[in-house]
C-alpha cells in the first residue's frame, strides 16, 4: 500500500499539546510500586502513533477550544485504548506488540491482566475528577461497546457464516466507537453546537471503520517488519474479518472446506496461509476493501462540512487519508 502521508505532517498544529500529553502519560505510568512502574515504562516505549488522543486535540481546536482539559481527555482515551489492547494480547496469547515483546509475554498473563485492570481504573479515576458527567458516560458507554464487541467476535471464531453486517457490528464497538467518542469529547470541551457534536461523532465513527478495515486487511498483506507484530494472527486466532467475508462470498464448496478446517486448526498452517493470501490476491479483495475503507472516510470528511474551512479541520481531512493509506 502506498502512504504518502505521516502522523507527524498532520498533527503539526497540535505538536505543542502531543508533547505535553507525553509528558502526562509518561508520569501516570510512574508509580512508587515498583511492577506498576516497570511494566508503564514498556508501554511508554512501545507506543504507537497516538491517533486517538490526537483526535481529541483536533476536535477541541477544531471548535476554538482554549483550554488544557483536552491534554487530560487525550490521555485518558488513550489509556482506555492501551489497556483493550492488553487484554487483547492476553486473550489472543500475542507474543510481540509494536515491534516488542508483548506485556503477557514477557511478565505472564496474572500480572498482565491486573496491569490492563489497572490503567483502566486509573483513566475512570482521572475522567471523575473532572466532574464533567457528560463525557463520564460517553466513555463509560464506549468503554461496555469495546467490552461487548470483544466478546461477540471471541464467541464468533471460526465461524464461517459470519456476515458483513455482523462483522461491520463488531468493529464499531470495538474500535470506531472509541475514535467517534474521542472526536466528540473535543467538540464537548469546545462546547460546539449540537450539530457540530453529532458531525464530529459521525466524523470520529467513520474514521474508526476505515482504521479497522485497514488493520484487518494489512494483517494479510503487510510485512512484519510493517506492523511491527507477527502478519496473519487473525488468519491463525480463528478470526474471520472483512478480507476473508469476502473471500468467502466467492467459494466453491472446497474452498468452504478447507476454510473451515484450516480456521479450526485441522489444515497445516503455513500452507493454509499461503493458499488464502493467494487466493485473495487473484479475486482482487486487498482493492475491494481499500475501496470500503475509502468509502468511509470520504464520509468521515464530508461529515465536517458544519465547520467553517481552517487548518484544524484540513489536519482532519488529511488524517481520513492517513487511515487509507497507511502500510503500519
Amino acid at each position: 500500500m502506498s502512504n504518502q502521508l505521516e502522523p507527524k505532517a498532520i498533527f503539526h498544529l497540535i505538536n505543542g499539546k502531543l508533547l505535553q500529553l507525553e509528558s502526562e502519560i509518561e508520569n501516570r505510568l510512574d508509580s512508587h510500586i515498583d511492577i506498576i512502574s516497570r511494566i508503564g515504562e514498556h508501554i511508554y516505549q512501545s507506543k504507537g502513533k497516538r491517533i486517538r488522543p490526537a483526535l481529541v486535540l483536533l476536535s477541541a481546536r477544531l471548535g476554538g477550544y482554549r483550554g488544557d482539559k483536552d491534554i487530560l481527555y487525550g490521555m485518558i482515551m488513550e489509556f482506555i485504548h492501551t489497556a483493550s489492547l492488553i487484554h487483547d494480547d492476553i486473550v489472543d496469547g500475542a507474543a510481540i506488540r509494536r515491534g516488542m515483546p508483548s506485556i503477557n509475554f514477557r511478565w505472564g498473563n496474572d500480572l498482565t491482566v491486573l496491569l490492563g485492570d489497572y490503567i483502566y481504573i486509573n483513566s475512570i479515576d482521572i475522567a471523575l475528577r473532572q466532574d464533567n458527567l457528560n463525557i463520564l458516560r460517553l466513555i463509560s458507554s464506549i468503554t461496555k461497546n469495546m467490552i461487548e464487541a470483544e466478546l461477540i467476535q471471541t464467541t464468533k471464531r471460526a465461524d464461517i457464516t459470519i456476515s458483513e453486517e455482523e462483522y461491520t457490528e463488531i468493529i464499531k464497538g470495538k474500535t470506531a466507537y472509541l475514535f467517534s467518542g474521542c472526536s466528540q469529547i473535543g467538540g464537548i470541551l469546545a462546547d460546539v453546537s449540537s450539530q457540530q457534536e453529532q458531525a464530529l461523532r459521525a466524523y470520529g465513527l467513520n474514521l474508526g471503520l476505515a482504521f479497522q478495515l485497514i488493520d484487518d486487511l494489512l494483517d494479510y498483506f503487510a510485512t512484519e517488519e510493517e506492523l511491527g507484530k507477527p502478519v496473519g494472527t487473525d488468519l491463525k486466532e480463528g478470526k474471520v474479518t472483512l478480507p476473508l467475508i469476502y473471500l468467502l462470498q466467492k467459494a466453491d464448496k472446497s474452498l468452504l472446506k478447507m476454510m473451515k478446517k484450516g480456521l479450526q486448526g485441522k489444515e497445516p498452517y503455513p500452507l493454509f496461509w499461503k493458499d488464502i493470501v493467494q487466493l485473495m490476491r487473484d479475486y482482487g479483495i486487498e482493492a475491494a476493501i481499500q475501496q470500503k475503507a475509502l468509502h468511509y472516510a470520504t464520509i468521515a470528511k464530508h461529515s465536517l462540512t458544519p465547520f467553517d474551512k481552517s487548518p484544524a479541520r484540513q489536519a482532519m481531512e488529511g488524517l481520513a487519508d492517513f487511515v487509507v493509506y497507511r502500510d503500519r
